[in-house]
């Protein structure tokens, strides 16, 4: 749990370096998109792991009680509610605006946009049936971020020219 703010720190360096990349060429209309969702997304893993946090803590301190208990049941759901259903739902958002503005302004190669674009849809109708599902989106900002670094670190950013 005390690595989820890391995470979050790690997002949004990400969202910035994004939006860097983008400049002045960035679509007003998909670049709000594209932080709000980003930033929602954010928000809703917190809030998450906060619910997860404290479930974990009640349970540190009321061992035999908690488990059976209306608490613990609602903690629970909320927690799975707000990361399997909010969460990755905004994630897919985030992942087709983003990829939308790839392809419009060349910010990674077309490929990757297009692979953004299956994996959100993916991600908006299989996250509710399998588990590992959810591993899409952090593949894809991986992927997102290694093509980035190979770009800079070649010197052509696709965006200058």
């Amino acid at each position: 749990m005390n690595l989820i703010p890391f995470a979050g720190v790690a997002f949004l360096w990400f969202l910035g370096v994004l939006r860097d990349r983008l400049g002045e060429k960035e679509d007003q209309f998909f670049a709000t998109v594209f932080l709000g969702s980003g930033l929602l997304f954010l928000g809703m893993i917190f809030a998450a792991a906060s619910a997860m946090g404290g479930l974990i803590h009640a349970y540190s301190v009321a061992t035999g009680t908690l488990v059976g208990s209306p608490s613990f049941a609602f903690g629970r759901a909320f927690a799975f509610d707000a990361m399997q259903i909010y969460a990755f739902k905004m994630a897919a958002v985030f992942m087709i605006s983003t990829s939308t503005l790839a392809i419009k302004t060349q910010l990674v190669a077309r490929w990757i946009a297009y692979l953004g674009y299956a994996s959100a849809l993916f991600l908006l109708i299989g996250s509710g049936y399998l588990d590992w599902a959810l591993f899409v989106f952090p593949a894809w900002v991986l992927l997102v971020s290694i093509y980035i670094l190979i770009d800079n670190l070649r010197g052509s950013n696709n965006l200058e020219g």
